[in-house]
This record gives C-alpha cells, sequence and structure tokens, in this order.
C-alpha cells in the first residue's frame, strides 16, 4: 500500500534523469505531481507513464513553482523532489515511520544528502547539509518575494510549526562531471546576482575578496573537504569562485541593468 504523500518535482529538459528519479518513488507515494516548465525534449512523455498529474508552467520563480505544486497535490504531506535526487531505502523507511506516527508534532523536516560530482562521493565539504524535503503544506510554503530567483527560504504560515531531521539521505547527483558543475555555477552566480540588485543589497569588492577565500577554505579545510581528494579541492575552488563570479555580474547589472 502507498504512502499518503506527494512528492512534487520541477523540471524543465530532464529526459535524460527524470525516468530514474520518478522509478525511485512510484508506488512508494501515492501521488507524484510535476509542474513542468515547458520542456522541449522527452520530459512530458516519459513522465506520462508515471502520472497524469502533469502541468506546464512556465517558471517565474522557484518558490512559486514549488508552491503552484503544492496547489496540486491531494495530501498534506509533500515531498520535495529535483530530478537529479533520489531517496535511499533508508530515507523512505524513515518517512514511513514519520506519517504513520499520529504523536508526532514535527511538520517539516530536513534531509542530508549523499552528493555526487561525477561517479565521486563528496563525502565532506559541506556538500550533504540538510535541505527542508519533507513537510506539512498547512503549516509551511515557499518565499515568494520577487528578489527570490534563487535560493528560496521557506515561511511558516501556521504557529505551532516545529521542524526536525532525518537520518535517511536523499542521493543528490549534483554535478554529471566538471562541465556540468561549471554550467551550473555560471547559471547559478547570475541568478544570485540578480537576487542581490533586486534585493537592494549592498555587496562591496572587498567583502566579495573576504567571501571567496572564506567559502574555499571553509569547504576545502574546515569542513574537511581535502579527504575527498582532488575532487573535493576542484568542489572549493569552484564554490569559492561562485561568489567572485555573482559580485561581478551584480557589478555588471548595477552598471548595464538587469540580464537573464
Amino acid at each position: 500500500m502507498s504512502l499518503p504523500l506527494s512528492v512534487i518535482i520541477i523540471a524543465k529538459n530532464e529526459q535524460m534523469r527524470i525516468k530514474e528519479c520518478l522509478e525511485s518513488v512510484y508506488q512508494w507515494a501515492d501521488e507524484i505531481v510535476i509542474v513542468d516548465d515547458e520542456s522541449t525534449d522527452q520530459t512530458v512523455k516519459i513522465a506520462q507513464a508515471f502520472t497524469n498529474k502533469i502541468f506546464t508552467r512556465r517558471m517565474e520563480l522557484e518558490g512559486k513553482q514549488r508552491n503552484f505544486g503544492v496547489s496540486k497535490a491531494k495530501n498534506d504531506w509533500v515531498m520535495m523532489l529535483d530530478c537529479d535526487e533520489r531517496p535511499t531505502p533508508e530515507l523512505k523507511k524513515e518517512i514511513e515511520t514519520v506519517l504513520n506516527d499520529q504523536k508526532n508534532d514535527i511538520v517539516a523536516f530536513w534531509v542530508p544528502q549523499i552528493c555526487y560530482l561525477g561517479t565521486h562521493i563528496l563525502k565532506h565539504g559541506g556538500w550533504s547539509s540538510p535541505h527542508i524535503r519533507l513537510y506539512n503544506r498547512n503549516y509551511l510554503a515557499w518565499n515568494e518575494a520577487k528578489h527570490d530567483v534563487v535560493h528560496p527560504g521557506v515561511k511558516y504560515i501556521r504557529e505551532g510549526a516545529k521542524g526536525g531531521n532525518l537520518k535517511g539521505a536523499l542521493i543528490h547527483y549534483n554535478f554529471a562531471n566538471i562541465e556540468d558543475f561549471i554550467k551550473k555555477v555560471n547559471r547559478q552566480s547570475t541568478l544570485e546576482a540578480v537576487k542581490w540588485h533586486l534585493d537592494g543589497r549592498k555587496v562591496t569588492l572587498g567583502k566579495t575578496i573576504w567571501r571567496t577565500v572564506d567559502r574555499f577554505f571553509r569547504r576545502f579545510i574546515g569542513k574537511g573537504g581535502y579527504k575527498d581528494g582532488y575532487y573535493g579541492f576542484v568542489g572549493a575552488v569552484l564554490s569559492g569562485f561562485y561568489q567572485w563570479a555573482a559580485y561581478s555580474k551584480y557589478r555588471e547589472i548595477k552598471e548595464r541593468g538587469i540580464y537573464l
């Protein structure tokens, strides 16, 4: 018997990854909701074999896209899942326990990750930090402020909300390879720069130099990224560069106007 759980998946041109993602939750959760950002590949066709709840909606803000998907769900408990993520058997069992525990007053759960760069697991460096993935939609929603073009937070919409952490992990195929890593740094740093501009944030060159260096050393030394060898070093370097790239684009936006 499947769980009274709605899995929400945001997708765009994910034909290479969405099938495996859907297989990981198919017939485990009793509902899968997909919000497709006008894909031009076979994403929707592949998804139709797993669910009939597929909605096409152009991405405006990530928070709005997530909340839209949740609004189409039939269950109060929802799980946010990206196309490059797969729940482990341990996480599934833990979620089953949570949903079957009627006395549990925790309404939101953060889930750790097992992160990959190609075929290499990034066990250290802070890449496995937990993210909110399971929650009761009556208590939480994603932020939809105009500046939240990337990494939106959550807001409590009802008093009495309590959060907790799960031990089971999500497998997260973050980066297919180094090229993919660099592409994502490029795209995400653009969105970060736009976010800073729309938020009216004052970001200085001096602070950026500090953040660039600090992020590298925190990932590589402070959080033990060196234990992952060369790829731990690559992850720390590109993580630091993200800050520099975002600032450079932010500065360009201030001079020339917003671009996306």
